[in-house]
């Protein structure tokens, strides 16, 4: 498993992982194009919305455009119509001096249109805020439908200002509008009892051939290693706030594997140049991503449960998550203490994050159980995500970004590994490495979403 150095050093027992911008389209560019006579209906049930084919904000109106050529009559193509000839341009309609009156399912379906025209840099906060200063409602808003709104969409500054100022003018409306609450998702059902035998069966044999597959090998690996006072104590703000973390260095090192076998060599050490054996450097450090985690939990031996736990999107992309136990009696994961002789065999337990097509892993987590009271190490967990890199011509899948968390009694340790430039193994293959800093990989890269569907399975 992996192994943690710095407040802790974790190995296993044998061979193994160690953790040691709205364009506006003018009105003249619209008639230059084409003469369309638009007959606009009111429809008081259509919302409000910012049009999302040709930036354009409509209005409650469903638009009818005769002139087309078409074999249907103009009302039979009232979706198509609605949806490419709409008659106002935004800036104009946020312009425009007519009061315009809304209830509180528009003006929220407005506001949902409208933080996606000004996260898409098509519209602004200014002009939003300006709009619904000339409106007028048909039901009082009150703080709770605000409050619902804010909940869906994100609002700006004048515009929450502006929502503010339109509650209050429309207290002596007899009438209380009301939101009905979002549909839930259709629950995705998890695949039947035998599906998911018959997937863990192939996953297994891919995790236990896993690094027999890879070829040799180079790649940088950035490691950012920071250090946090935890939550709740003296220096740490109040329980349950977010850690301020404080960067301790970060290392760019040369990653060779050849043979499967794993050689670390540091040539930057925030960003000087230091050449230095890896495993003489001080503070946490990490060893072997490149299997053997995979390996231990899949091997018959560790005799590791299984079962259903949830759908999910990691980088776009449908998953299906397993958890995972395994019992101390049949685990490898030792933690040590550094400069301490405490040391513990813990039993662990985690999530794998599998391709429902082809049945790959593209994530692992760990976090270690049960922890003894008087441990100095009370937690410790990593997120180890994988992903397609081309190399030699071909696709592999390889470590995209690790990372580590150890919890003290007062303080937090984390490790953040993201693996670069991966280029084929020769004897004088190599890489050049800039001493400009190198900025971190993207959340989007690690971050996953917890699908709807079934939660996980009984254990027998």
């Amino acid at each position: 498993m992996r192994a943690f150095r710095g407040i802790a050093r974790a190995s296993q027992k044998g061979a193994g992982k160690r953790i040691e911008r709205f364009p506006a389209h003018s009105a003249a560019a619209a008639r230059r194009a084409e003469k369309i006579e638009f007959e606009p209906q009111m429809n008081t049930e259509t919302p409000w919305f910012l049009h999302p084919c040709s930036s354009v904000f409509v209005c409650g109106y469903d638009f009818f455009a005769p002139s087309l050529q078409s074999s249907q009559p103009a009302w039979e193509n009232r979706e198509v119509s609605f949806r490419i000839l709409a008659a106002f341009v935004f800036a104009s309609l946020l312009g425009v001096s007519q009061t315009q009156t809304l209830t509180v399912k528009q003006l929220a379906e407005f506001l949902k249109s409208s933080a996606e025209f000004i996260q898409k840099r098509q519209a602004t906060d200014a002009q939003v805020a300006g709009y619904l200063a000339k409106v007028k409602m048909r039901e009082r808003l009150s703080d709770a439908i605000i409050e619902d709104i804010q909940s869906q969409t994100e609002l700006g500054p004048r515009t929450m200002a502006a929502l503010k100022a339109l509650r209050d003018r429309s207290q002596e409306l007899a009438s209380v509008g009301r939101l009905e609450p979002p549909p839930k998702p259709t629950p995705i059902p998890p695949p039947s009892a035998e599906e998911q035998a018959a997937i863990m069966s192939e996953v297994r044999d891919y995790a236990l051939n896993y690094s027999g597959t890879l070829p040799d090998f180079i790649c940088t690996e950035v490691q950012r290693r920071m250090i946090a006072p935890l939550p709740g104590t003296r220096n740490g703000g109040p329980p349950g706030s977010d850690p301020h973390w404080y960067a301790q260095d970060t290392l760019q090192i040369r990653l060779s594997y050849f043979n499967q076998r794993e050689q670390y060599l540091v040539v930057l050490a925030n960003n000087a140049v230091v050449n230095k054996d890896y495993s003489k450097m001080g503070g946490s450090k990490s060893f072997g991503e490149f299997g053997s985690m995979l390996k231990e939990i899949f091997e018959p031996s560790t005799e590791t449960f299984f079962e259903w736990d949830h759908w999910g999107t990691l980088r776009g992309k449908r998953v299906m998550a397993f958890r995972y136990q395994v019992r101390q009696d049949r685990s490898k994961f030792a933690i040590t203490v550094e400069g301490n002789e405490a040391h513990v065999i813990a039993a662990y337990h985690g999530l794998v994050e599998i391709d429902p097509s082809s049945h790959v892993i593209l994530r692992v987590t760990t976090e270690a159980d049960s922890l003894p009271p008087s441990f100095p190490v009370r937690k410790a967990a990593d997120v180890l995500d994988y992903d397609y890199t081309e190399l030699a011509g071909r696709q592999f899948l390889l470590p995209l970004k690790a990372q580590i968390l150890m919890t003290a009694s007062d303080s937090l340790q984390r490790l953040d590994e993201e693996f670069r430039i991966y280029r084929k193994y020769s004897a004088d293959s190599d890489i050049t490495f800039d001493t400009q800093p190198i900025a971190p990989l993207s959340d989007d890269k690690t971050k996953e979403s917890k699908d709807a569907g079934a939660g996980p399975a009984k254990k027998p």
